[in-house]
């Protein structure tokens, strides 16, 4: 399948991956679904949710108890005579939770390229991912379906430089990444430690004694410049410019002169995020 037709697909979301007559905000009941017992389906391996807290499960239960399952799953044909969820794995889990005995479903037959993206979609649209599961989605595009970053970013709907950062979490050590899935560390207190050798010892320094985000970038960023010969030299009107560009920026700056009239302006960033913040500064745009 060509790329341009691959963006051009994903781009008008499920309804348009699944077939005509779909709900993309909702896939309601009566879009044609029929009822499959609970036996027969089995999770999808592209599901790129692999978290599924207990509690949220049982409050899923309780509500499908009182007012039934109004959503169907979306699966697909397999070959030993069962059917791999590609979309409601949590609405599956949570129906046997409630004894039901069938569930309503959309059965189609989609290659894996067509699983991974309505997967995907799916729950990128419900915020239904932790930030390594979203992360873990989007490699899977990327490398396995040839899609860039700045058009995948194009299709969900978010900024380059946002689905640069949730790539990045998947450079965390494993021990980092599971304190994400788990929700014991946010992607904001996650990001500052990604490249860092420490980024165990921080992250259990960060949950123990329950620091914020901008504790954990002032940890994480050495916000004075590097003393120098030269950094001792510097009068006072250019400490006083230092300073205030410090303040207005909120990260480390130091300007180092030249012979004459030159010199350079040096800022430090730590994330992608910053340095987004500072590109969209300098071109004025908002």
């Amino acid at each position: 399948m060509a790329a341009s037709t691959q963006k051009s697909r994903l781009g008008r979301g499920l309804a348009s991956l699944i077939g005509d007559g779909i709900d993309q905000a909702g896939l309601g009941a009566d879009a044609g679904g029929q009822s499959i017992p609970l036996a027969v389906l089995k999770p999808g391996r592209f599901n790129p949710r692999r978290n599924f807290p207990e509690a949220q499960l049982k409050e899923l239960a309780a509500s499908i108890r009182e007012r039934g399952l109004v959503q169907p799953l979306v699966v697909r044909p397999s070959s030993d005579n069962t059917y791999e969820i590609v979309a409601g794995e949590r609405r599956w889990r949570a129906a046997q939770l409630a004894n039901l005995h069938s569930v309503p479903v959309i059965v189609r037959a989609l290659t894996d390229h067509e699983a991974v993206e309505i997967a995907l979609i799916e729950n990128v649209q419900r915020e239904d991912l932790n930030a390594i599961e979203e992360g873990e989605g989007y490699k899977v595009l990327i490398e396995g379906h040839g899609y860039t970053q700045e058009d995948l970013a194009k299709i969900i709907g978010k900024s380059r430089s946002q689905l640069a950062n949730t790539l990045r979490l998947l450079k965390l050590p494993e021990s980092v990444q599971e304190m994400v899935r788990s929700g014991k560390l946010s992607a904001g207190h996650a990001r500052p430690l990604v490249g860092r050798d420490d980024a165990d010892r921080l992250a259990e320094r960060i949950v123990s004694g329950g620091l914020s985000v901008r504790q954990v970038e002032a940890l994480t960023q050495d916000r004075a410049p590097a003393k120098s010969k030269r950094s001792k030299s510097k009068d006072a009107d250019t400490r006083a410019v230092e300073s205030e560009l410090r303040d207005a920026l909120g990260l480390a700056v130091e300007i180092r002169k030249g012979k004459g009239e030159k010199g350079e302006l040096r800022i430090r960033y730590t994330t992608f995020e910053q340095l987004d913040d500072i590109y969209r500064r300098l071109v004025r745009r908002r």
